[in-house]
């Protein structure tokens, strides 16, 4: 069942743990969340909203349960799950997940993965299985060709800082990062080794996997 907008239109950091479990779906692909980050917008130092509206982050300022989606290193695209009520940017990042239909698409997408456990493991992998692109953002996550599935579940989960965000965004003080103990797809977590680097480019770093693995 495709999960209603207003499930969405609360703070991230409420809505990220509940999203382990469900499942996202592109065409004849889908991929069950084991990992998500929440961002808290102009509050939060990690966010790509911490300094106010772009044009870059202008989709995270739209109506909750929609996609944001962004470039990192310049080649890869992550997605978000835009939160709260239109105005106030908070959104979660989908960190990684299993793919659970459509395997074979998945790896003909992924090529250098060498075991179906990797095939989502981290945003940009997560995006590329699925097929998910720039011209995603913005999408309406109950319609169309993106949806966002909820499982009738409710998983454990751990909790901890955020990988590979910069300055305070990374330390505990944000232990906004979640994901489904012991499973195989969950990324590695990598603490950012670079604490000056500034606060409005942390998230645009958010993918740990290095750029010649993706």
């Amino acid at each position: 069942m495709t999960i209603p907008a207003g499930f969405f239109d609360r703070p991230a950091n409420e809505v990220a743990p509940e999203l382990l479990g469900a499942v996202i779906r592109v065409g004849e692909v889908a991929v069950r969340l084991t990992e998500v980050e929440a961002y808290l917008g102009e509050a939060d130092p990690g966010s790509h909203a911490f300094h106010g509206r772009t044009r870059r982050n202008a989709a995270m300022y739209g109506p909750p349960g929609h996609l944001y989606t962004y470039f990192t290193y310049g080649m890869h695209v992550c997605a978000n799950v835009v939160c709260s009520p239109s105005g106030v940017a908070t959104a979660v990042l989908l960190r990684a997940g299993e793919v659970v239909d459509g395997r074979e698409l998945a790896r003909a997408r992924r090529t250098t993965s060498k075991r179906d456990a990797d095939l989502a493991s981290g945003p940009a992998r997560l995006c590329v299985a699925l097929g998910i692109t720039l011209a995603d953002g913005g999408a309406d996550l109950s319609v169309g060709g993106v949806r966002l599935e909820t499982s009738g579940m409710s998983l454990p989960f751990d909790s901890g800082p955020r990988t590979g965000v910069s300055g305070p965004g990374g330390s505990l003080d944000y232990p906004w990062r979640f994901w489904v103990p012991g499973d195989p797809t969950v990324s590695r977590y990598k603490q950012h080794a670079h604490a000056q680097r500034r606060p409005r480019e942390a998230h645009e770093r958010a993918d740990n996997e290095p750029l010649s693995r993706d």
